[in-house]
């Protein structure tokens, strides 16, 4: 197989789907969500665009399906090019001192603890050559946004202790930070916010497709 590979974690919706569209020309897309449904939408417009995608409908919180998942991509490809992690649970906004546990728990699951068990898995897969690319939204600390800050922004520390440690042998590791989208994670964030004002998704994945394919 001569066209490269990218994994797209999250990627039935928002920046992850957007992302596999602007990429399909180049690349052959594995897409992994919970929404088979919107996995299949997502399989018909990256062939619209000319490419082609592998669907994963796994949940990413699942360590065997995601150890079965790299498993499959060795064996099917033998690497990886580009792994883009878009996958994140939006928990809702809370003083500190009314968090829910089980949404504290489903926030530690999605954003912090499947980061941590994938980063292992892609890794090998990506070698010396290829690249992880990390999302920040820095929220951490911000009024009623203790569960969702502090898990993204655990994610985020991970990222970079990761790019540090791989600068000189790879793979590379970067973490960019998306202009505000009228995404239905920000929706649930900011309900009355004037979303006509925000860059779209895709406008944002055409935004940092050079600093993604960049090497």
């Amino acid at each position: 197989m001569t066209q490269q590979l990218a994994l797209i974690t999250g990627a039935s919706r928002g920046l992850g789907a957007a992302l596999a569209e602007a990429l399909a020309p180049t690349h052959h897309i594995v897409a992994v969500a919970r929404t088979t449904g919107a996995l299949e939408e997502l399989d018909d417009r990256v062939k619209a665009k000319g490419g082609a995608a592998t669907l994963a409908p796994m949940d990413i919180t699942v360590a065997d399906a995601m150890a079965t998942l790299c498993r499959g991509i060795h064996d099917r490809w033998g690497k990886l090019d580009l792994w883009i992690h878009t996958a994140i649970h939006a928990a809702p906004l809370t003083p500190a001192n009314f968090i829910a546990p089980k949404d504290w728990q489903k926030s530690v699951d999605i954003n912090t603890t499947a980061t941590s068990v994938l980063i292992p898995y892609v890794a090998p897969l990506l070698g010396a050559e290829g690249k992880a690319v990390f999302f920040d939204d820095p929220q951490a600390g911000q009024k009623f946004f203790s569960t969702y800050g502090a898990t993204k922004a655990a994610q985020i520390a991970m990222a970079q202790s990761w790019q540090a440690e791989t600068a000189r042998t790879g793979p590379k590791v970067e973490i960019l930070t998306p202009a505000p989208m009228p995404t239905a994670l920000r929706g649930r964030f900011f309900p009355g916010e004037d979303r006509s004002a925000l860059a779209t998704t895709h406008e944002e994945a055409a935004r940092l497709l050079p600093e993604i394919l960049a090497r």
